[in-house]
């Protein structure tokens, strides 16, 4: 089968079946596999940025290995068990219809006015102390969340699984997962983490930058405010600490006409970010499912570009 098919057949899962709990996930593997040579490359060597060089180079050999030593295995058996294997391995490095759910979940403790149950919905999505977070407080940190989390958790493994089948797909995910792991601005990983987040920063530089020019046409179809959306893009792209999270995040703001950014608290400390977007409306528990809407037709815009242009290369 085509890769384009196969890449379609992915999404198609991904959209039917979300992320079970109970199916064995490459990524949680690709998690346990680098927290344990963490341990390893600390141990044998003393430098924290050569261990995490070390770390980060282990981990994606080990991907690698594991994914070609997977496909070539299904292949023995039969050339249908490796396009099913292939498929599988696209399909768990997307995750649109999770993160729509967890979003959905939040949405949905709030609309109850239960915000104790919407404080440990977000908390499962955010990193920040959802204990403080008053009702806007949550609906900004989900719509913060989904705006932030398509590109690595949707466009950018759909970017290379384009580029490079499930190999592609796998090799993003473990980069993307250490930068997750060991990406944290704290005396523990300050230094040793510094390879894989910057190796994240350079993976998500052009899935981040395509996926922030469909958000307004995305918010077009959606019926939204795909005006300000490009408005605030090209004005609030750059407004954050990293090079790649404006980008979707400020097309999300303007197409919903709330202003994202401000303070959070981490780890019992007060981080201010800087404002993306205008406050033209207060945000507001009803912004959350607009932000899916814009989630799933800025996936469906990224998969049909990428399929377009493998049809013309």
């Amino acid at each position: 089968m085509r890769l384009e098919y196969q890449i379609c057949a992915a999404m198609a899962l991904d959209l039917a079946l979300g992320d079970p709990r109970w199916l064995p996930h490459p990524v949680r593997l690709i998690g346990n596999t680098a927290v344990f040579l963490e341990r390893q490359w600390r141990r044998l060597v003393g430098n924290e940025h050569l261990a995490g060089l070390a770390t980060t180079l282990s981990v994606l050999a080990a991907t690698a290995l594991a994914t070609i030593g997977l496909l070539r295995g299904a292949a023995l058996l039969h050339p249908y068990a490796e396009t099913a294997c292939s498929v599988f391995l696209i399909y768990t490095g997307v995750a649109v219809t999770d993160l729509a759910r967890h979003a959905r979940a939040v949405y949905e403790a709030l609309a109850m006015k239960d915000l104790g149950l919407a404080r440990r919905r977000v908390g499962m999505i955010v990193g920040r102390d959802p204990s403080v977070l008053d009702e806007a407080g949550v609906a900004r940190a989900t719509v913060e969340s989904v705006a932030e989390s398509m590109v690595d958790g949707v466009t950018a493994p759909l970017f290379f699984a384009l580029l490079g089948g499930p190999l592609g797909a796998m090799l993003y995910k473990a980069v993307n997962t250490m930068d997750s792991t060991f990406g944290y601005k704290n005396e523990r990983y300050l230094r040793f983490g510094w390879t894989p987040a910057r190796l994240d920063d350079l993976a998500n530089l052009l899935p981040a930058r395509i996926t922030g020019l469909l958000v307004p046409l995305a918010a077009g179809l959606a019926g939204l405010d795909w005006k300000n959306s490009w408005k605030i893009f090209r004005r609030d792209r750059l407004n954050h600490a990293s090079p790649n999270s404006a980008h979707t995040e400020a097309g999300v703001a303007g197409a919903l006409g709330v202003q994202l950014g401000g303070s959070n608290i981490y780890f019992g400390k007060t981080v201010v970010k800087p404002f993306i977007g205008d406050p033209l409306v207060p945000i507001a528990a009803a912004h959350i499912p607009a932000a899916n809407r814009l989630l799933f037709l800025t996936t469906l815009l990224a998969l049909a570009l990428g399929l377009a242009l493998r049809a013309l290369a």
